[in-house]
């Protein structure tokens, strides 16, 4: 399948995927910790079948020191035990938000506790964000037919500023 846009080459998708990027900053700069952003953002990106964004996100994950076990397992992850309580929380926030289609309650109120235990105001509203972030990201790269196989860790770094 061959990608029916490139977002990087339009004028107009390139100036918003640059603010887009911009903004997704202020997640990265949160005190959420980096293995968490990026667990959630594979997750989510799992689920909606972006091929670009699981990608990215695994090789991130990768090169920021995740172990092969753990990204191998993330899809699974309620099958795992290599997982804190608080990363658990986070991915079930995830597949709820992502899901919100499955379920009349959205993200249920048993997920919330168990996020609220965990998480500080700050951090929560980072991984709300997140959460939402990551979803747009995969819809514009499913879309257009964005493929994965030729991201390479930051290369986004310098031209989100």
């Amino acid at each position: 399948m061959e990608a029916r846009f490139n977002l990087f080459e339009n004028e107009l998708a390139a100036k918003f995927t640059k603010r887009f990027a911009n903004t997704g900053l202020l997640i990265q700069q949160s005190t959420l910790p980096k293995s968490t952003q990026e667990l959630v953002a594979l997750r989510v990106s799992q689920i909606n079948g972006c091929g670009w964004c699981v990608d990215a996100h695994a090789k991130e994950a990768a090169a920021a020191g995740e172990t092969a076990v753990r990204l191998s397992l993330v899809a699974v992850w309620r099958e795992a035990t290599v997982f804190t309580e608080a990363e658990r929380a986070a991915l079930a926030l995830a597949e709820e938000g992502t899901r919100l289609a499955d379920a009349h309650t959205g993200v249920s109120d048993e997920t919330w506790a168990q996020v609220r235990e965990h998480y500080d105001d700050d951090r929560i509203a980072a991984l709300v964000s997140l959460v939402a972030m990551v979803n747009a990201a995969n819809r514009l790269a499913v879309i257009v037919h964005q493929r994965g196989g030729s991201y390479e860790p930051g290369m986004f770094a310098a031209s989100a500023n």
